[in-house]
């Protein structure tokens, strides 16, 4: 992906044209256009060294994800299901292993920031999102509960940094999947024991991220976890409501087009 990347440079410098250039930006645009791959591949071109951010190795493992999640393409079926279709799924395998590689990254990064600066609310953010990314593929994808390690580290991570800043959209959207995935997910003493969860404050606190005057990257990612959510809350009228949202603003995206296709007509 990365010497297609080069290589449309070159012709389009013999064209005459301008190509867009990579940037984490642009990358963000590919991600929530749908196109993972290239998203995933604007990422590793974005890096020039051994010192490249944290937050590079957060969009890059979440395009990674959803990679693999399309690749599946049931996401919500049986843990034993899971596992079969995992294991018939050549091209998870290499994504896996990248995803774990660009996942160790990028915790060590945040965390020797965070060893520094205890307080850095980046660091805090994107150590808690990354740690929802592994839980999302071992709980999600593989059927499997275990990541608890990650789970509290990611609570109490993305629980600072909304003490410190109530406002932040992206940590408020992550914080809501973790009570939904509680809420959802684990029988009631698990949950009590994992601090509780709560499906109807998680759709909630989506609507208010959703409507937040953010900026864009936070303000997608509330829209498609609100789409998400109300999916699997069985809201059709709603998540296509909030489809349509998103492929006015994206649409390119052929998840939510095919999504929309095969819904009945608007009244």
């Amino acid at each position: 992906m990365r010497f297609a990347f080069l290589l449309a440079s070159v012709v389009a410098g013999w064209l005459g044209v301008q190509p867009d250039q990579p940037s984490l930006d642009e990358a963000q645009r590919l991600f929530y256009n749908g196109r993972f791959a290239d998203s995933a591949a604007m990422c590793v071109a974005l890096r020039s060294g051994p010192d490249y951010d944290f937050e590079n190795d957060e969009l890059r493992t979440s395009a990674l994800l959803f990679q693999m999640r399309r690749l599946l393409d049931n996401p919500d079926s049986r843990d034993d299901d899971k596992t079969a279709a995992w294991k018939a799924c050549v091209p998870c395998q290499e994504l896996s292993a990248q995803f774990t590689t660009d996942l160790h990254h990028g915790q060590a990064a945040a965390r020797a920031v965070l060893k520094q600066r205890p307080g850095d609310e980046r660091a805090l953010f994107h150590l808690g999102k990354l740690d929802l990314n592994y839980v999302w593929l071992q709980l999600g994808m593989l059927g499997k509960k275990t990541g608890w390690d990650e789970y509290w580290e990611a609570r109490r991570s993305l629980d600072a940094v909304l003490k410190a800043n109530p406002k932040h959209v992206r940590a408020r959207v992550a914080r809501a999947w973790i009570d939904y995935i509680v809420g959802t997910r684990m029988a009631w003493g698990t949950r009590w024991v994992l601090g509780g969860g709560n499906k109807k404050k998680a759709v909630t606190t989506l609507r208010e991220a959703a409507a937040a005057d953010t900026d864009w990257v936070s303000h997608a990612e509330a829209e498609f976890g609100l789409w998400d959510m109300l999916q699997r809350e069985k809201n059709a009228a709603q998540a296509a409501e909030v489809a349509r949202r998103i492929l006015h603003r994206f649409p390119d995206n052929p998840d939510v087009a095919a999504y929309l296709r095969s819904q009945p007509p608007k009244d």
